[in-house]
């Protein structure tokens, strides 16, 4: 991989960056070289194989692994403070963490799940992780993009078909609220240097958001592996995506210029 100089050094917050597409997209910023702080739910074995592989490519100087949930106002506000204190700025915020639907059922991708059969619990897990979240996360690094005159806000989504998906709810719609704010905030934070966009895969990636199967596949029939984010990844973190925001971008279709739709003129954005 040809190292982007603007990632180098560029201190990267990810939520939720011990398993799955957060590990995927961690590996490879690290290997990019920017400076890196991510979060886990929970102290597991995961979290410290993550960390010590992490550790392993940039050194202990510039990785910070802390179990917080991305729920807790005052466990976000701590971290980000942790992470100026060890990196002395917070370039970019990737809102990864997010739970699925086996929260409510196990068998939600071989049989549709009834929403007015949810646990009310944990129909308000699911939203308080996919929306509150993103928004705590955002809340607590922002003042600190501000006063810097920089940042890059990265909300992690999911296929408008899956938004609308019959039995699933309410996962599919927690990310349309998502991409919703996501457009707002682009608004709001104009002209101050900061960008906020989306970012999906394309189509259910095998993690552990799926039950667990030996042929696992998602409503589509199809299983994207988690590196299908690699490229879209480096590319709005560095600085080739500077001034871009508002936008949504597509990890399976990065490499298809004919699969682009832009309004901005700027490859390769989707709309």
């Amino acid at each position: 991989m040809t190292v982007d100089q603007s990632l180098v050094g560029r201190s990267v917050l990810i939520t939720g960056g011990s398993r799955g597409l957060g590990r995927q997209m961690c590996v490879q910023l690290a290997k990019a070289g920017v400076k890196l702080c991510f979060t886990a739910e929970k102290r597991s074995g995961v979290f410290l194989k993550t960390l010590d592989d992490l550790t392993e490519i940039l050194g202990d100087k510039n990785v910070l692994g802390e179990v917080v949930d991305v729920t807790d106002l005052a466990g976000m506000e701590k971290l980000a403070w942790s992470c100026m204190e060890k990196f002395s700025k917070i370039d970019v915020l990737i809102n990864n963490a997010g739970r699925g639907m086996r929260l409510v059922s196990e068998q939600f991708n071989k049989t549709p799940f009834k929403f007015w059969e949810c646990d009310p619990p944990a129909w308000s897990k699911i939203i308080s992780t996919n929306i509150n979240g993103p928004f705590i996360a955002t809340r607590a690094v922002v003042p600190f993009m501000i006063q810097q005159k920089f940042g890059k806000i990265i909300n992690v989504s999911t296929s408008p078909q899956t938004m609308i998906r019959k039995g699933y709810s309410p996962y599919g719609p927690s990310k349309a609220f998502l991409e919703a704010a996501s457009r707002a905030w682009a608004k709001d934070l104009e002209g101050m240097g900061i960008d906020v966009n989306v970012l999906l895969p394309g189509g259910a990636t095998d993690t552990d958001l799926l039950p667990p199967s030996e042929n696992k596949k998602g409503a589509d029939g199809e299983l994207l592996p988690p590196s299908v984010l690699n490229d879209a990844i480096i590319w709005l973190v560095s600085d080739k995506s500077n001034g871009i925001s508002g936008g949504r971008f597509i990890g399976r279709y990065w490499k298809d210029p004919s699969a682009r739709r832009n309004d901005l003129g700027l490859p390769p954005q989707i709309m």
